[in-house]
C-alpha cells in the first residue's frame, strides 16, 4: 500500500511527523510537503516562478521531498513526477488547528487532499482542534483507523474525508460522527498599523463565532460536543437545484 503524505504546516511540523508515525504500519509512506508553513493558502498552485524541490532525510526507510510551493503543488508534483508509482491514498495533516465548515475553502490542508481526488486518488485531510496542543495521540489513532477503513472499503476516488479531532485525551473522545459542513463565522478584525516608512498595512485577526445551530450532523457542532467529525467532500461545486431556474430565465435562448 502506497500512501502520499503532505500538509500545510511545513515538512518540519510535528503534526506530519506524528501522522507518518501513525500510518507507517499500513504500507509505504512518501512525504512531499512544503518547505515552510503555507496555512490558509487554499488551492493555490505555483505558475509564475519555479518550484524548488529538495530530497531530504525525514526518517529511516521513508522517501521525502521538501517543496517551495503549496500543498496542491506537492501532491501534483508527487503524483505526476516524483513518485514512480501512483499512490493508493493521499493523507494531508495532521494540521494544527481545525478545518471546519466553510474554512475548507481557505485550507491548504484540505486542498492537498483535494489535489489527490482531482487525480482520481481517495484522500483524507485530518486536523486537530487546537492551535497550541502538542498532544496528537487521539489524532494519530483516528488517522490510522480511518485510513485503514478507506483502503479496505475502497472509498470513491472522487471523495475526500475531512476529519477534525477534538484536542482532548483519546479516552475523552466520545466517538465518531459522519457530518456535513457547517458555517464557520468570524468577527473579522483588521488591525491597522503603520510600518517604519509610514506605509499603512493591515493584520487580519478573526474571532470565531459559536455555531447558532445545534444540528448534530454539522461538523462544527460535532467537534464542540467532543466527537470526531468525518465529513465526505467532493469538488463538484455545481448548484444542480438552481440549474432549472437559470434555464427558465431563457438564458440558453439569449443572443450574443
Amino acid at each position: 500500500m502506497r500512501i502520499l503524505v503532505t500538509n500545510d504546516d511545513g515538512i518540519k511540523a510535528e503534526g506530519i511527523k506524528q501522522l507518518v508515525s501513525a500510518l507507517k504500519s499500513l504500507g509505504e509512506i512518501y512525504v512531499i510537503a512544503p518547505e515552510s508553513e503555507k496555512s490558509a493558502c487554499g488551492h493555490g498552485i505555483t505558475v509564475h516562478h519555479p518550484i524548488k524541490v529538495k530530497k531530504i532525510y525525514f526518517s529511516q526507510d521513508i522517501e521525502a521531498w521538501s517543496v517551495s510551493g503549496t500543498p496542491a503543488d506537492c501532491v501534483k508534483l508527487g503524483i505526476t513526477t516524483l513518485l514512480k508509482v501512483k499512490p493508493d491514498i493521499v493523507v494531508s495533516g495532521i494540521n494544527k488547528g481545525p478545518n471546519l465548515g466553510t474554512d475548507v475553502l481557505y485550507s491548504g490542508t484540505v486542498s492537498g487532499a483535494i489535489e489527490g481526488i482531482l487525480h482520481g486518488i481517495p484522500a483524507m485531510a485530518i486536523s486537530l482542534n487546537s492551535f497550541s496542543s502538542e498532544d496528537f495521540t487521539g489524532a494519530k489513532i483516528v488517522a490510522q483507523k480511518l485510513c485503514q477503513e478507506m483502503l479496505n472499503k475502497n472509498l470513491a476516488p472522487d471523495t475526500l474525508l475531512n476529519v477534525n479531532v477534538p484536542a482532548i485525551s483519546d479516552k475523552e473522545i466520545k466517538g465518531f460522527k459522519v457530518t456535513k459542513l457547517g458555517e464557520r463565522k468570524y468577527i473579522n478584525n483588521f488591525e491597522h498599523r503603520t510600518d517604519p516608512r509610514g506605509n499603512d498595512y493591515y493584520w487580519l485577526a478573526g474571532q470565531v463565532v459559536p455555531p447558532d445551530k445545534e444540528d448534530e450532523d454539522l461538523d462544527v457542532v460535532a467537534i464542540s460536543n467532543n466527537y470526531v467529525s468525518v465529513t465526505p467532500i467532493h469538488f463538484d461545486l455545481t448548484n444542480y437545484r438552481i440549474m432549472k431556474q437559470i434555464k427558465e430565465w431563457g438564458v440558453e435562448k439569449m443572443g450574443i
